[in-house]
């Protein structure tokens, strides 16, 4: 039988009704114990991390994420996370860029009901997420959730209550369970061993567009972060008045990093195509996230940040792919 770890750290999975509402009470090894079937399919352990909701989840605990598989990695054959669903797009995203190439499955899971209500959903996702670890070729850092396997750096939380939580966005689902046996499409590359990092720049921050937003906000942001993920609207662009052109190109001569990309879901950012975006295009030190995540790109500005602050080697990195989070070539 294989070994596989299981990593608690809360969420609604984990979580009972208290006069305050839902909070995570549950150990992993009661979680376990939902689901008999796991113990029959693999030889697990538990340990916990921390219980929190996954509101409150940090970039330091993405390391203690990190720092425990790393310390175990030699001893399991796979792992097992369970994790709330409101930010673990985030987390397996920055898991991807913190463990990369792992040979063997790091699997993200949760619920949107808790594991101990009639109508919940995560009796099946916990008992797929075992199938997954347990399951030869499988691989890297992903998301197994209502019988779909995401890539770590694909996934986004698309429905805040259905049981089809997440999706994967701009690339094809790795594969599906049906009735408990795994039917994969598509195998991630791996190394002999995996790379690991556990530092992180945490400042950076993230500005959603809307009409009318003036440029002090993007100041004020750009004043206390190393790097700003503009969110803009359809293909990207900023705003021809206001000021906006002239607030980045001033930070970035003071060592700030602006990444462009997309309010839309699907198929990513096109600086190339307006002419609000056309000039940022040829703007040197402005990044492009094309067909990333936000939750991607904010994870991956993280991890290179605390690799260098020098513009060049920022701007490789950010246009070399990790684990498919970016499919379209840098122009």
């Amino acid at each position: 039988m294989k070994k596989i770890l299981m990593i608690g750290t809360g969420g609604t999975i984990a979580s009972e009704m208290t006069s305050d509402g839902l909070s995570p009470e549950l150990t992993p090894e009661q979680l376990v114990n939902y689901v008999p079937a796991i113990s029959r399919m693999c030889d697990v352990k538990c340990v916990q991390l921390f219980s929190i909701d996954s509101t409150n989840m940090t970039p330091d605990h993405w390391v203690k994420v990190v720092r425990c598989v790393q310390d175990n990695y030699d001893l399991y054959d796979g792992f097992v996370i369970s994790h709330g669903t409101d930010t673990m797009a985030y987390t397996a995203a920055a898991l991807s860029y913190m463990i990369q190439g792992s040979p063997k499955p790091i699997i993200l899971t949760g619920a949107q009901k808790p594991i101990n209500f009639d109508n919940t959903d995560s009796k099946i996702n916990r008992q797929d997420a075992f199938t997954c670890a347990c399951a030869d070729g499988m691989s890297g850092v992903n998301i197994v959730f209502n019988g779909k396997v995401i890539l770590g750096t694909r996934a986004q939380k698309t429905h805040s209550k259905s049981f089809q939580a997440f999706s994967s966005i701009n690339y094809p689902y790795l594969g599906v369970l049906r009735d408990g046996v795994l039917l994969p499409y598509i195998r991630q590359e791996c190394r002999a061993q995996p790379v690991f990092y556990d530092e992180l720049d945490t400042r950076v921050s993230l500005l959603k567009l809307i009409p009318g937003t003036g440029r002090e906000v993007l100041d004020f942001l750009l004043e206390r972060s190393d790097a700003l993920i503009i969110e803009s609207f359809g293909v990207g662009g900023l705003p021809d008045a206001g000021g906006f052109y002239e607030s980045v190109l001033q930070w970035l001569e003071q060592g700030r990093t602006v990444v462009l990309t997309t309010q839309v879901q699907n198929e990513g950012s096109d600086l190339a195509v307006y002419h609000v975006g056309h000039r940022l295009k040829n703007t040197p030190g402005i990044l492009e996230a094309y067909d990333m995540t936000t939750e991607a790109a904010v994870a991956k500005l993280m991890w290179i940040l605390g690799l260098t602050h020098n513009r060049e080697e920022i701007g490789r990195l950010f246009y070399t792919p990790v684990a498919q989070d970016l499919l379209w070539p840098a122009e």
